[in-house]
């Protein structure tokens, strides 16, 4: 599977923006007492419609923001340090804090773009694959 873009993961993280503020982690409507599983149960998501895991976690476009400790875990995504004080989605699950977890998770978000927006303004991406990871 090929890297995806610094675009491509830029679009990927507004969808996932979009898909948080427009509260689609909430209930499913079909399985309103299941709680949906952030990034899992995104569209974003390589696995997602998936009842298991089809395809590693390391064809996911998150997967280069999970902590290198974490990459063999099941859901590394919920590893990914959220901010300084290192909470994670796993973390905040944990905590049994919704608002925190979600507001954290959306300022990632938006840092992550303007992060990936900034350094995509002053070093575009040549057009050959570099072959790093």
């Amino acid at each position: 599977m090929k890297k995806p873009t610094r675009e491509e993961i830029i679009q990927q993280l507004k969808l996932e923006k979009s898909i948080l503020e427009d509260g689609g982690y909430g209930h499913s409507v079909r399985t309103p007492l299941k709680d949906e599983i952030y990034f899992r149960d995104s569209i974003s998501c390589p696995n997602y419609g998936e009842p298991v895991r089809v395809h590693p976690c390391s064809e996911c476009f998150l997967i280069e923001f999970v902590h290198p400790a974490y990459l063999d875990v099941n859901l590394p995504c919920h590893f990914i340090p959220l901010n300084p004080a290192g909470d994670t989605i796993d973390s905040l699950v944990r905590s049994g804090d919704t608002d925190k977890l979600e507001s954290c998770l959306l300022a990632w978000l938006e840092s992550t773009v303007k992060n990936l927006e900034a350094a995509q303004a002053s070093a575009p991406e040549r057009s050959e694959p570099s072959g790093e990871r």
